[in-house]
């Protein structure tokens, strides 16, 4: 496969999973929807890494991500800070005994939009 057609790939599966953090969040399933979100945002950085350098790496360390996609370019700037705030709130959705509270996944569900809506346009190009 191309990188065009792995970033595809990856833009497919960003939507995939904001529609799921749509419908949590929806159901008031905050934890799970704050999660889809955080799945949404990584997919989206993929999409946008690979559409502009041809590559995205792969780490255990999702916050190595935010350099990452900031590295990708000029335009991924502010894509990478709404990254970085999205990421905030992985551990806490994954795999903390605190729940996530309904401001916060609304706010998770409205930073995927963004990144989605990033890697759409610089997918499109």
């Amino acid at each position: 496969m191309s990188a065009l057609s792995d970033a595809r790939a990856h833009l497919r599966k960003a939507r995939e999973f904001l529609d799921a953090a749509h419908l949590s969040l929806d159901g008031d399933l905050y934890n799970a929807a704050t999660s889809s979100a955080v799945t949404s945002g990584i997919n989206a950085k993929d999409a946008i890494c690979l559409a502009l350098t041809g590559k995205t790496a792969k780490s255990e360390n999702h916050t190595d991500a935010v350099g990452e996609l900031r590295a990708a370019g000029p335009a991924t700037k502010s894509l990478a800070t709404t990254l970085g705030r999205l990421l905030k709130l992985k551990s806490k959705s994954q795999y903390q005994m605190l729940d996530v509270v309904r401001a916060d996944a609304v706010k998770a569900v409205g930073w995927a939009t963004t990144l989605v809506e990033g890697a759409t346009g610089i997918v499109a190009k």
